[in-house]
């Protein structure tokens, strides 16, 4: 398998908490990958490193043979799950501010795409409702001609015709030739748009592989294995 991601008996703890444990794991170029787990299952923690937020207590990881670092961002478009955005900027001041950090933003994108919204780029984003802003910092991320799309919960925190348009966003502009990596525990939402997922729990991976071929080998599907696994 070519990967884009590689874990190499990676551990991370926070204090007495062990978040991930000896974890070894290859993720694929040019997939959808789902990365699921219920909350405080390490897929966060999973994110952080390969974006170089945290460092593994042992082990090592690689980015298209890059370790995290300033040259792996350049790769790397990320969606944190909770907003770094601050409230008193205006769109077009977070338009200028990705242009001048990332070298592959496209801003014509990004404003045809907030264009096709009624995204006013002179508004606020303390104006704005939880939802647009989630729409407005996906649409700047998914904007960057990156290798790897990196987005933990895209989905969580908004209502379900919301969840409908950013799956719709995130599918119609993200290059095919790159990786995206969605975290999240809703997987009936992203089941049927996946190539592979890594299941997650207590800091193991339990089960990765190809979504069909896991289907076929457990005659259910993606969500009912995510049930029967973490009991929910």
């Amino acid at each position: 398998m070519d990967s884009i991601v590689s874990f190499k008996g990676v551990s991370k703890s926070y204090g007495k908490k062990d978040a991930l444990k000896k974890i070894n794991l290859e993720i694929p170029k040019g997939k959808i990958v789902g990365l699921l787990g219920p909350n405080g299952s390490g897929k966060s923690t999973m994110i952080k490193l390969i974006n170089g937020l945290l460092s593994p207590d042992e082990g090592e990881i690689s980015i298209k043979g890059i370790k995290p670092s300033k040259e792996s961002k350049k790769i790397v478009s990320y969606l944190p799950e909770r907003t770094y955005l601050n409230d008193w900027m205006k769109v077009t001041d977070i338009i200028g501010f990705f242009k001048d950090f990332y070298s592959d933003f496209d801003e014509a994108k990004a404003k045809q795409m907030l264009k096709d919204l009624s995204i006013d780029i002179n508004e606020k984003l303390k104006t704005m409702s939880k939802g647009t802003k989630e729409k407005v910092q996906l649409i700047l991320v998914m904007s960057r001609k990156a290798d790897i799309y990196i987005l933990d919960e895209p989905i969580g925190g908004v209502d379900p015709a919301a969840r409908s348009y950013i799956l719709k966003t995130i599918l119609n502009n993200y290059n095919e030739d790159s990786t995206l990596l969605i975290a999240t525990h809703l997987i009936s939402e992203i089941e049927s748009i996946c190539d592979d997922i890594i299941f997650i729990s207590n800091g193991n991976i339990v089960l990765q592989g190809e979504v069909d071929a896991i289907r076929e080998e457990k005659g259910k599907s993606i969500d009912a294995l995510f049930r029967e696994e973490f009991k929910c």
